[in-house]
């Protein structure tokens, strides 16, 4: 009896554990001072899955806006406001502030050309 009340703690244990661990790489309404802010040159951009939006930069780094298609943004617009400019990017942190590659906000100098910041 001892034994089924044990692994029945240990077990729910392990399930709660498991939540809060996938829950805190859920990205929900982020603010600008739970980003790292950074600047990149972005010299490709391509749907990703999910109608996801990529910036790849001259290295091997890139960097996406979660369902950009869905949300309005275009990728032709978008090339021609971005590619091959530096642009400033706030990367939402996640799992004890470890740097996401998802774009909170994109800026190219004082024109925010994507935001999920809410006034």
């Amino acid at each position: 009896m001892k034994k089924i009340v044990f692994s029945t703690i240990i077990g729910l244990s392990l399930i709660i554990a498991c939540f809060l661990l996938l829950k805190s790489c859920i990205i929900q309404n982020p603010k600008p001072e739970e980003c790292e802010v950074i600047d990149v040159k972005i010299t490709r951009i391509t749907e990703g899955s999910s109608y996801d939006i990529v910036f790849h930069d001259d290295g091997t780094d890139f960097y996406y806006i979660n369902r950009g298609l869905e949300r309005g943004l275009n990728l032709d617009s978008l090339k021609t406001k971005v590619l091959n400019k530096t642009v400033t990017l706030h990367l939402a942190k996640v799992m004890g502030g470890i740097t996401s590659e998802h774009i909170s906000q994109m800026a190219l100098g004082d024109d925010i050309i994507f935001t999920e910041f809410q006034n």
